[in-house]
């Protein structure tokens, strides 16, 4: 997965320099599942957030029904960077998650990859919109359980079975907040893109 230039240097001959391959991902989700953490968590440099408080004016808009600590909201993207190895790196797009930014989603989609769909499994209805977004564009996309406060109360073939999932999607148990879980879930959607590109 590298790619090859070419550089001249000065006083030197021409020589091969590897540049890295970048891949675009997108994380994705319902509100409050803690996509803005996961990128922030994992990036390697300091994301770009677009986050706002919440405010009165949104209280009849934005479902709260189980986040209701929640005290910001992303309006437009998260961004990060983080490189998986030598060869390859990966720019992440977290996507907005109320309803009413959803138009933004088609944008942030063009030339994505992959995905990772985070669920909350205090509110799985909240990823149901996610997962048939990149069902529909035939978009490869893992999903990563983000276990509140540590917690993990169901097994990934449980989640699984409750969002009606095929089998071969992977689902996997993470925390947005530790950088070594949520690379794990990009390594698992990498893995699922690689192993797609060698079956064509």
């Amino acid at each position: 997965m590298v790619s090859q230039i070419r550089r001249t240097d000065p006083g030197s001959c021409a020589g091969t320099l590897a540049a890295p391959d970048t891949v675009k991902i997108l994380i994705a989700g319902g509100f409050g599942v803690g996509k803005t953490t996961m990128v922030g968590a994992v990036s390697e440099i300091a994301p770009l957030r677009t986050e706002e408080p919440l405010t009165a004016a949104g209280l009849d808009v934005d479902d709260l029904d189980g986040i209701e600590e929640k005290r910001s909201t992303t309006v437009a993207l998260d961004f990060g960077r983080i490189t998986i190895g030598h060869d390859l790196v990966l720019y992440l797009f977290g996507t907005p998650g109320q309803q009413r930014f959803w138009f933004m989603w088609n944008d942030l989609a063009i030339g994505a990859l992959g995905a990772v769909v985070l669920v909350d499994v205090r509110r799985p209805r909240t990823s149901f919109a996610a997962i048939d977004f990149f069902e529909r564009r035939r978009i490869p996309f893992v999903v990563g359980v983000n276990g509140f406060h540590g917690l993990h109360p169901y097994t990934p073939d449980e989640v699984r079975d409750a969002l009606a999932l095929p089998e071969g999607t992977p689902v996997l148990l993470c925390d947005a907040r530790e950088r070594e879980s949520c690379r794990d879930v990009l390594i698992a959607l990498i893995d699922r893109l690689i192993a797609a590109a060698e079956q064509e």
